[in-house]
């Protein structure tokens, strides 16, 4: 099967981009004011004017998507195996080392 642009192209990360003032009027537009994202090389500095009204921006840190995973609760025989100290409640803020 030939391969597209699409699949040639090296794959770029979403840049996110606020104003540097949202909240003054004549310092933002309603672009960069609410935030925008770009497609961006990695290689390329970061936007520091908003391409619509040319007010400073600067970028924003944003979430990580990453995959959920679901981890077992270790038993008392992998937590001692691991290396970790298993306590047991035996009253109200007494534990006995298990």
């Amino acid at each position: 099967m030939p391969r597209t642009a699409i699949d040639l192209a090296p794959p770029m990360p979403i840049y996110e981009y606020l104003s540097e003032s949202p909240d003054e009027p004549g310092s933002s537009c309603r672009i960069c004011s609410k935030g925008f994202e770009l497609f961006r090389p990695i290689d390329r500095e970061a936007l520091e004017k908003c391409p619509m009204c040319k007010n400073s921006v600067r970028k924003v840190i944003s979430k990580v998507s990453s995959p959920r995973t679901v981890a077992k609760p270790f038993s008392t025989s992998d937590a001692k195996k691991a290396g970790f100290t298993v306590l047991e409640k035996r009253d109200t803020g007494v534990y006995e080392k298990i």
